[in-house]
């Protein structure tokens, strides 16, 4: 025990000198702090939804994600005694169209699948407390004969638990409920990928193992349009008002099935997202489950614990050490990974979704199916569903913006020169974004991984770049031209000032193809899709610098939800006794933007990329440190590239207390 407790005392001391010797911290009276999120007003026409399912008196069946009766009622007293203001789905709506504004700490609740706990308990409670809900039933439960057992996503269930469309009838004038739609008979998981995987089933293309196929765009469009009708008629017919709230089932969303629910007069979509949801913003409502029937803490700490920000941790990971020709083994890779993110408590994945195995950048091969490359092996998917579903971590897909090895024919980026135009480039080998033939499939691409795998977000890598002699094509010419540039690119260097606006003008000329492949994306996976991108530190440290890579630290973060800092000193030449002031440096000034700390993270390396570094492991010891070194400074959203889960490079143990508080104290 003496030995114990003086390892404990020692790690204790050394944190404490780590923190509190290196760095001197300003003391800050509590009056003069920073007001937490959750101790300030709402924003304006912003609302919190919570997600219920079935009431019992008893037992609460978790099958069912059931709260009890009493807990249901502890928690709407905790509400309003809090200052929350229940709302219906009629005022959301009539802010949305500038009607009057919501009150402050508004809250919606809503119950799922359409038990008829809701008639005969939830119903009471809402009229003692005057209180409206929105109740969203799945048609075909709803439609089950008295004599037959729900067959509730293949767990039969007993006909009573379930509502009858007399009891909606019963309702259907009553000023607290609004009736949605919770799909006609979408409630379920099916077939999603070769290897075997569940998925829901009003969001995603199915795979037909006997013709080995994925259901097309257009079968799957009409599969769902089927089911979307079937409910809003029903609904319309029992109630004689037509639906305009959609719930999705287990909160997945589509964008394909998005539009046809508008073109239905769905004005509202919910998800099981986290946070506020903005009235500007009916197309993805995140909601919170209410689900363990939680005690009134619990329950507290779930309501409130959304207003602040979590921090990000990040494992960026290449599928090309997951691929392997020999299925078992893949299996066991794919194992190994999950369980590595799961001890390691990520919070995200980057998630390679292309093929480099010889790393020179250009992708020659993709992990999903798609139009213009072979597939290497169709494992994005899996892989994806898994992290997410087993991991509890969240998926960007890592692409590229022009490093396609496509047609030959289709220019790449030209490189000018005094002696000429040269195709031969320093860093990728990169098709002109300018090119019409370049970027449609390039889009086409990105479609087709959004309609073969589900995701939380993009990550567009760092090939989106152009150095100031770069591009010298053709149609890039022609551009610079229409935009007023000349088609010179000498006499545009000559000029300084138009020097810097021919690089701003490349800047937001990729921005604007990143936002065009984003919406494609969303178009079919669903606006709930988010979007991050890699910058060069030398744009950040450097502004100047904008000019030799076409990138802008200002511009992403109004742009996307992530801005992913190349935060790799060795990557830079700069010396490792130097490493921690430089990025120290390149904290502060990247934080010095108002809102960066919310919306910039930083990658450190794992590897030596420098021609005498050999691509070798940095030392685990050192990259803790560089960790502890970007926290010091104010960086809250951190990750590293990449994770060599297969040799444990970095350490886990090493890491993880300096990754994630997780693992703080680590006592191992």
């Amino acid at each position: 025990m003496e030995k114990y407790m003086l390892q404990v005392a020692a790690i204790v001391f050394a944190l404490f000198s780590t923190i509190a010797f290196a760095q001197p911290v300003d003391f800050l009276p509590p009056q003069q702090r920073a007001l937490l999120n959750m101790d300030k007003p709402w924003p304006k026409n912003h609302f919190l939804a919570l997600g219920y399912h079935d009431v019992e008196d008893d037992v609460a069946d978790e099958r069912y994600l059931s709260v009890r009766t009493s807990a249901l009622n502890d928690q709407m007293a905790w509400l309003f005694d809090n200052g929350y203001t229940a709302i219906s789905v009629q005022q959301i709506l009539d802010a949305h169209n500038g009607g009057k504004p919501l009150p402050n700490k508004a809250v919606l609740l809503s119950f799922d699948d359409g038990y008829s706990s809701f008639y005969t308990r939830v119903y009471p409670l809402l009229k003692a407390y005057n209180w409206p809900a929105l109740w969203a039933p799945v048609g075909a439960w709803l439609d089950t004969p008295a004599d037959q057992l729900v067959d509730f996503g293949g767990l039969p269930t007993e006909r009573k638990r379930f509502a009858n469309w007399e009891m909606v009838r019963a309702l259907k004038d009553s000023p607290l409920v609004n009736i949605g739609a919770h799909t006609w008979d979408s409630h379920y998981g099916a077939l999603g990928n070769p290897q075997g995987s569940k998925k829901p089933t009003i969001a995603n293309r199915l795979y037909d193992p006997k013709l080995k196929a994925y259901e097309s765009e257009a079968a799957f469009h009409d599969r769902v349009e089927a089911d979307v009708l079937k409910i809003t008629q029903k609904i319309t017919e029992v109630t004689d008002k037509s639906p305009i709230a959609w719930v999705w089932p287990y909160g997945a969303a589509s964008g394909t099935t998005l539009s046809v629910l508008r073109k239905h007069g769905y004005d509202m979509a919910f998800t099981l997202q986290t946070g506020l949801a903005n009235v500007e913003d009916l197309s993805s409502i995140p909601r919170i489950l209410i689900s363990g029937n939680p005690s009134i803490d619990a329950f507290a700490r779930q309501v409130t614990r959304f207003e602040e920000q979590e921090s990000a941790r990040v494992m960026h990971v290449d599928l090309d050490y997951v691929y392997d020709s020999d299925p078992e083994q893949q299996r066991k890779n794919i194992d190994a990974l999950i369980q590595r993110v799961y001890d390691m408590k990520a919070s995200h994945v980057f998630l390679q979704a292309y093929a480099d195995p010889q790393g020179d950048g250009t992708v020659k091969e993709l992990y999903f199916p798609n139009r213009w490359l072979p597939m290497r092996a169709d494992l994005f998917n899996f892989v994806s569903w898994q992290l997410h579903t087993r991991a509890d971590v969240k998926i960007y897909a890592w692409m590229p913006v022009l490093a396609f090895d496509l047609d030959k024919q289709i220019p790449r980026v030209q490189s000018w020169s005094a002696k000429g135009v040269s195709s031969e480039q320093a860093q990728y080998q990169r098709l002109s974004p300018w090119n019409p033939v370049a970027r449609q499939q390039i889009t086409e691409i990105y479609e087709d991984l959004a309609g073969h795998a589900a995701f939380h977000g993009i990550l567009f890598h760092d090939d989106a770049l152009l150095s100031d002699f770069e591009d010298a094509g053709s149609d890039a010419l022609a551009a610079y031209k229409a935009a007023g540039f000349g088609n010179d690119i000498a006499s545009i260097r000559r000029n300084p000032k138009q020097l810097q606006a021919w690089s701003r003008y490349k800047s937001q000329f990729l921005i604007d193809f990143t936002k065009d492949l984003t919406q494609a994306v969303r178009d079919i996976r669903g606006p709930q899709v988010k979007t991050a991108r890699n910058i060069y530190a030398m744009p950040i440290l450097e502004p100047k610098s904008e000019q030799w890579f076409a990138q802008n630290l200002n511009d992403f973060m109004q742009t996307y939800n992530w801005t992913a800092v190349m935060a790799m000193p060795l990557m830079e030449e700069v010396p490792l006794k130097q490493s921690n002031a430089w990025l120290k440096k390149l904290v502060k000034t990247s934080l010095a933007q108002q809102g960066a700390q919310n919306k910039v993270l930083f990658e450190l390396q794992t590897l030596d990329w420098r021609k005498n570094g050999g691509h070798l492991p940095i030392p685990s010891s050192q990259l803790a440190e560089w960790m502890y070194q970007l926290q010091m400074n104010g960086a809250r959203h951190f990750g590293y590239y990449p994770d060599d889960f297969l040799s444990n490079q970095p350490d886990l143990k090493t890491i993880r207390p300096a990754f994630s508080s997780y693992w703080y104290p680590n006592y191992e």
